[in-house]
């Protein structure tokens, strides 16, 4: 049996049957989807019906652009300008689509197979234990009769940084932020929201969060997404950046977890 960790698709459906095709997948083997299955790509709605039916070979961990079509189907959020989701919409399952998505962790930890699984990283003031255990309060609240309200009030910047004693939302939305939305980090630990670009132009006040946690906590094994301008690329053979920019015309990728090979298929369209 092979594990697979697949880069974030956003709606790269015919990337990913190719990329599937490519790898020869049985049965046997496990695929591992870093999050944002859905949009800016043309084919959001064929991917969440790809991935889910899957079933238990396929682990999914939520990403930004995820939770952003949950925050508009059941928060009430308007699209925004770039987004793709006209076709999921009115698609006759969308329902189903969307309450098995919001069913899904944030955080997957593996450790028999020694990896940890999450969108945009872990903050290395925890373990991934830790913020399995932090990410377990939102998907409650996602998966339960909250989840509207959780959605409608999800977005934001604030709390920036950690404390113990946040309650409520500001608690939620800090861990939110924290698994599908960090790349750098000031000084004092808080998260920037604003870079997005290449390491080498990072300003010199931020780091980026696999540096800081690869000096705090060098053993362990993360795969992560998100962050397209890294193009796999970390400097850490533990951190394993796998958004090699398919939505953006390069590649979508795939890393054997028991070799670390990567398999890409560039962009058809």
């Amino acid at each position: 049996m092979t594990t697979y960790a697949i880069g974030d698709v956003q709606g790269c459906h015919a990337e990913l049957v190719a990329l599937l095709e490519t790898l020869t997948v049985t049965r046997e083997d496990r695929l591992w989807f870093v999050g944002d299955l859905v949009n800016r790509g043309p084919g959001s709605l064929e991917t969440l019906r790809l991935v889910k039916s899957l079933g238990d070979q396929a682990v999914v961990v939520l990403g930004n652009h995820d939770l952003h079509w949950l925050a508009i189907y059941y928060g009430g959020h308007d699209a925004r300008r770039g987004d793709t989701f006209d076709t999921l919409m009115g698609a006759p399952d969308v329902e189903e689509l969307s309450d098995w998505l919001r069913r899904q962790p944030l955080v997957h930890v593996d450790e028999a197979l020694g990896f940890s699984l999450v969108h945009a990283g872990i903050h290395p003031r925890w373990s991934p234990g830790e913020l399995r255990t932090l990410a377990r309060e939102v998907e409650v609240v996602m998966a339960g009769s909250g989840h509207a309200a959780y959605f409608a009030d999800m977005y934001g910047n604030v709390p920036a940084n950690w404390s113990a004693e946040l309650e409520g939302m500001p608690r939620l939305r800090h861990i939110t932020n924290v698994c599908t939305r960090m790349r750098l980090l000031h000084a004092d630990g808080s998260l920037d929201f604003q870079y997005k670009e290449e390491l080498t132009t990072v300003p010199d006040h931020l780091t980026p969060w696999f540096e800081r946690y690869a000096s705090v906590r060098p053993d362990e094994r993360i795969v992560f997404g998100h962050w397209a301008a890294l193009d796999g690329v970390t400097g850490h053979a533990n951190l394993i950046a796998t958004d090699t920019g398919c939505v953006w015309g390069r590649e979508l990728t795939a890393v054997d977890l028991s070799t670390l090979e990567r398999v890409s298929v560039s962009c058809r369209g």
